[in-house]
């Protein structure tokens, strides 16, 4: 008779139910494990077979198969352990076959019979949910999986206790859900001295989720201002909290067993390869740009960036998501994500300083900056020059306001998008809108109309440059409380895509 446990295989941000069957055959003794299973899966009978030799659990003289279905779905990961070991075992009859057949479990065994942290734990938690089943993971990953609350989560410390919890000798308590406390801003805007456009640029894109490009010479300011974006932006929602941590559950971000409300601030260097930035790899993992989901993916020295990396940004930018297609993979992630980024004018970043710029000036900086193609320039709705700061107001007093004070407009002015999109399935902030739903809740009075038919007539601007400026000119208006688009909120839409185009 076959005996039934359950576990999953993960597709991007999705856990699909693997059902897990061990037979007892007649035969030559051995393991095996059958249904496309990869190296850390085939090699998990070795786990469990020491395992159950420190627990004094003997295997019995037969054969044992052990199927993973469906048995075309690759199977990838150490977390099939626990499964495995629980499958056996009531194969064995020393758990009882119904009640590992209600449960989901997910887990990595060490020869001592251990059980250690894997993960995917929330998402499996979503899938043992869907199905109606606990779920038994390790004691690491119980807080994690209890925030989805809807699934009785089972955390244990080693198989030892998952054998006692289900013979009824000493139960296991139900996990509770845990949550990482806000961490407040250890750096604010008012530090940063001067460049008060670039911090009125910053604060648009934090209410509307706006791509802002920034450019200026090298200490002018450029990545300071990007390491304090974080504190303008509003904490996740609930909604948005469980969106990202089921990717950084997946990619094994998840610190002390909670979920964050602090948004993602993700920066990496400029040398990281196609797969880093977009996902990919072995098991097509997520990228830079999907762990950024919900938050701010920050790209310093930006022209750096090899070309085909800043192209394959262009898609997931419009869409919100990206496919990670490989020859046995096809995965999608999410990745909705402000985009700032920070270049200078030039290579030897003093194209505007004639004192200091190299002789190249100023050919260096058409060559320079023409390593964003028009396209992926298009994309920026904010474009802002960032001038460098003199020495002598380095020594000034702090004038500027402070991150918590910018914060509360840019929570405001979202609260205002909330209820405006609560109808609108998909749309979040101002940058979601599109087609009819912009026209309606983003056509100025008649002077802004007039101003922004002059400034795209004047400057050839795309429809795409078009529709961005007026969603920027939403935003403006909501940071101003005003249900109209009027002309000051265009004009100041048009001066931020105007300005830092090279």
């Amino acid at each position: 008779m076959v005996a039934t446990a359950y576990t999953v295989a993960f597709e991007g941000v999705e856990a699909r139910l693997v059902e897990v069957q061990c037979a007892l055959s007649p035969g030559l003794p051995g393991f095996s494990v059958v249904g496309l299973p990869d190296k850390a899966v085939s090699e998990a009978k070795e786990r469990v077979r020491a395992a159950l030799q420190s627990m004094s659990i003997a295997l019995p003289s037969k054969k044992i198969t052990v199927n993973l279905a469906p048995a075309d779905l690759p199977k990838e990961g150490s977390h099939f352990d626990l499964p495995i070991a629980l499958s056996l075992l009531a194969a064995i009859d020393i758990l009882p076959r119904d009640e590992i057949a209600a449960t989901v479990a997910l887990g990595e065994l060490s020869l001592d019979g251990r059980l250690m942290p894997v993960i995917g734990a929330l998402p499996a938690a979503m899938t043992a949910a869907e199905e109606d089943r606990a779920l038994l993971c390790p004691r690491a990953c119980g807080a994690e999986a209890a925030w989805v609350g809807a699934t009785e989560v089972l955390a244990a410390g080693s198989l030892d206790e998952v054998v006692r919890h289900y013979t009824g000798q000493a139960p296991i308590t139900p996990s509770e859900a845990g949550e990482v406390a806000a961490t407040a801003p250890s750096r604010d805007m008012r530090e940063v001295k001067g460049q008060e456009r670039a911090k009125r640029a910053m604060e648009i894109a934090a209410a509307g989720r706006h791509h802002m490009l920034m450019v200026g010479t090298p200490g002018s300011g450029k990545s300071m201002l990007a390491a304090r974006m974080p504190g303008i932006l509003p904490p996740l929602s609930a909604a948005e909290a469980l969106e990202t941590s089921m990717i950084h559950s997946l990619a094994g971000l998840l610190d002390e067993g909670g979920i964050s409300r602090d948004r993602p601030f993700r920066e990496p260097h400029h040398t990281a390869s196609m797969a880093a930035i977009v996902g990919g790899g072995k098991g097509a993992k997520p990228g830079e740009i999907s762990l950024a989901h919900n938050g701010v993916l920050f790209l310093d020295e930006f022209p750096e960036f090899p070309r085909a990396v800043l192209e394959t940004l262009r898609q997931p930018i419009e869409t919100g998501e990206v496919m990670v297609a490989r020859a046995n993979a096809h995965i999608r992630y999410p990745c909705r994500f402000l985009l700032l980024a920070a270049a200078n004018p030039c290579r030897c970043g003093y194209l505007t300083e004639p004192a200091r710029a190299c002789g190249k000036a100023p050919l260096c900086g058409e060559d320079y900056l023409g390593r964003i193609s028009g396209p992926m320039m298009d994309r920026f709705d904010l474009r802002v020059d960032v001038p460098p700061v003199a020495w002598s107001d380095l020594d000034l007093p702090a004038t500027g306001e402070s991150s918590a004070t910018i914060a509360a407009r840019v929570a405001a002015a979202r609260a205002i998008q909330d209820r405006r999109y609560a109808n609108h399935p998909g749309h979040r902030v101002n940058a979601d809108a599109e087609g009819r739903l912009l026209e309606d809740i983003a056509t100025p009075d008649a002077e802004g109309r007039a101003l922004l038919s002059r400034a795209a007539d004047r400057f050839g601007l795309s429809a795409r440059g078009y529709h961005r400026i007026l969603r920027v000119a939403r935003t403006i208006a909501d940071l101003d409380a005003s249900a109209t688009v009027r002309q000051p909120h265009v004009a100041e839409a048009v001066s931020y895509r105007l300005a830092a185009s090279g």
